[in-house]
């Protein structure tokens, strides 16, 4: 299978086909660094065909600021999440540090997705920012240019990943706001 690229286009975060979703953070240090890296990332992935039938996308955000990149990839389940990690983690990994070494791997995060409030049917509005946070499962009041709120839960149940998708960043802090670098999926 062929990688498809996009750097408008997200991978629908509530799919019903997925029972995994790992969710990491990476410290770059600078904003050159965090374009460095997020090229670098699309180089690794784009160059090489879809590395497995259980990885149903893969998500790169780049943080409001500056330095961190966000991390979102959706999978089948744990068996195809740990052949990958087996055959083709660490070749992508390393052409990402030989591009811009030193980046700082921040944790990752094994969750499953547990309810929210996903786009209305025929919303085709873009999300212009994501806002990703811990702890809050509130669902939100309604509020112009949110978009839909996924709530994830750490598989060890310690905790809520809250991923907000919103039509631009304005008016929301910077500390847990993204927007879109890459998304990538399988062409079938």
């Amino acid at each position: 299978m062929k990688t498809r690229i996009s750097a408008t286009t997200l991978p629908d975060p509530a799919r019903a086909d997925g029972g995994l979703v790992f969710l990491s953070t990476w410290s770059t240090g600078s904003p050159e660094r965090q374009r460095a890296a997020a090229e670098a990332i699309a180089a690794a992935w784009g160059s090489r065909p879809w590395p497995h039938e259980g990885l149903l996308s893969y998500t790169v955000y780049a943080g409001a600021d500056g330095s961190t990149l966000a991390h979102r990839s959706h999978w089948r389940d744990e068996e195809a999440y740990q052949e990958f990690f087996a055959r083709h983690r660490d070749e992508r990994n390393a052409d990402i540090d030989r591009a811009v070494p030193g980046i700082e791997r921040l944790g990752l995060h094994r969750t499953r997705l547990r309810g929210g409030v996903a786009r209305a049917a025929g919303d085709e509005r873009v999300a212009g920012a994501i806002v990703i946070t811990e702890g809050d499962t509130g669902l939100p009041e309604a509020a112009p240019g949110l978009i839909g709120v996924h709530f994830h839960v750490t598989t060890d149940g310690e905790r809520v990943i809250r991923h907000e998708e919103w039509e631009s960043g304005d008016g929301l802090p910077v500390e847990g706001r993204y927007r879109l670098a890459y998304g990538f999926e399988p062409v079938r």
